[in-house]
């Protein structure tokens, strides 16, 4: 007979809140306040500047010692655009695979914590159980900024951190740090007959766009490399353009979007501040003898430092014990726990479901995955209880 999960009815009351990041969180933060206030557990809101997202922190057991945080975030990205065979909104299990914007990233993970805060209440803990729910992670990990800031002024921080994104339960150590930029060209528009008395500003955004897949180039002939990842090197990647009105209009505006996304040795600023003088001191100039107003400006649009965590670090060691793992991962994509690393709490990522299923139509996790950070989250309990 199959295994079931615990924790089936809090996703699906999860899943049902539209939490895509463009919307309010604070009608789930609010029922998550409400379920805490159910076994005695203060929680505190730590809103953003409009008031219609809100951060929450809480603290299970003493307060007189380091706690260990379980942290996720609450938004999701939108569905728009795309084909699902059932409402996004409403779980649906399909051959042992739970369906619905969110499943896998990432309130599958924070379904569990919440069903296990009562035996976390219940139990006489050691170790206290911080918990920390975020808002806008998937815009750029703008609201966990907050909390941090927050959490900077309590007597006593969190003594680790595991954030629970779908690494389908590998223990994972490490991810790369992101920069992304909106890069505005501005130039002069004429007469495209008279093409060489104006500035045209996508052929100079084009330049500046083929000098970074230069870059990308030497980054992944030349290194450096980090093994463990599945692409070893930084990458750059330009996303977006957007310019020009009329092919018979020389055009005087250009935006475009990049990215660098590094291993721990590279800053992303070194990569950025290349490309940067690339523009102004190489282009910048040829575009003023006929305009003087001509030229680039950057428009920083999200960036988080990556995660490196050594190997032999006691929550390394301990989340390996819990997850019943030999080894640690590495993974490309970018997390909260950067920004947590960076505030001095050491954190780790591991959580049910795969990254491969985040994002998509049909998004699921595997109600086997579930099963097993609730075994997880058992072996915390003990862990942590006297």
């Amino acid at each position: 007979m199959p295994q079931s999960s615990r924790s089936l009815e809090m996703l699906r009351r999860l899943v049902a809140f539209d939490t895509t990041s463009r919307n309010s969180n604070l009608e789930l933060i609010d029922f998550v306040r409400n379920h805490l206030d159910r076994f005695g557990i203060k929680s505190e809101l730590i809103p953003d500047a409009t008031g219609r997202k809100a951060n929450l922190f809480a603290t299970i057991g003493p307060e007189d010692r380091p706690g260990l945080c379980l942290s996720g975030h609450t938004d999701v990205v939108p569905i728009d655009g795309q084909d699902w065979e059932s409402d996004p909104w409403t779980m649906t299990e399909r051959d042992g695979r739970l369906h619905g914007r969110g499943t896998c990233d990432m309130k599958g993970f924070i379904a569990i914590v919440l069903t296990w805060v009562e035996d976390f209440a219940r139990a006489r803990l050691e170790t206290p159980i911080n918990l920390l729910l975020s808002y806008d992670e998937e815009v750029g990990c703008l609201g966990v900024r907050g909390a941090l800031e927050r959490i900077r002024t309590i007597p006593i921080k969190p003594k680790g951190c595991i954030v629970g994104e779908p690494t389908s339960m590998q223990v994972t150590n490490a991810h790369k740090g992101k920069k992304s930029v909106r890069c505005h060209v501005h130039g002069l528009e004429c007469h495209s007959s008279l093409a060489p008395t104006g500035v045209n500003a996508i052929e100079y955004a084009a330049e500046v766009i083929a000098y970074l897949r230069g870059m990308a180039r030497r980054l992944a002939a030349n290194g450096p490399f980090e093994d463990g990842y599945d692409v070893r090197h930084c990458t750059v990647h330009t996303g977006i353009i957007q310019g020009g009105t009329a092919l018979n209009i020389v055009p005087k505006d250009c935006r475009f979007d990049f990215e660098f996304r590094c291993i721990a040795s590279v800053d992303p600023e070194v990569l950025f501040a290349e490309v940067r003088q690339f523009a102004e001191e190489k282009l910048a100039p040829e575009m003023r003898q006929n305009f003087s107003q001509s030229g680039f400006s950057w428009e920083p649009i999200s960036g988080f430092p990556g995660l490196q965590l050594p190997e032999d670090s006691e929550l390394v060691v301990l989340v390996k014990s819990l997850a019943l793992a030999n080894a640690t991962a590495k993974v490309a994509f970018g997390t909260e726990a950067g920004l947590i690393q960076q505030a001095g709490i050491p954190a780790v990522i591991c959580g049910p479901g795969s990254i491969e299923q985040a994002h998509k139509p049909n998004e699921f996790v595997e109600i086997s995955q579930l099963i097993a950070a609730e075994k997880f989250m058992d072996r915390l309990l003990q862990r942590v209880s006297i």
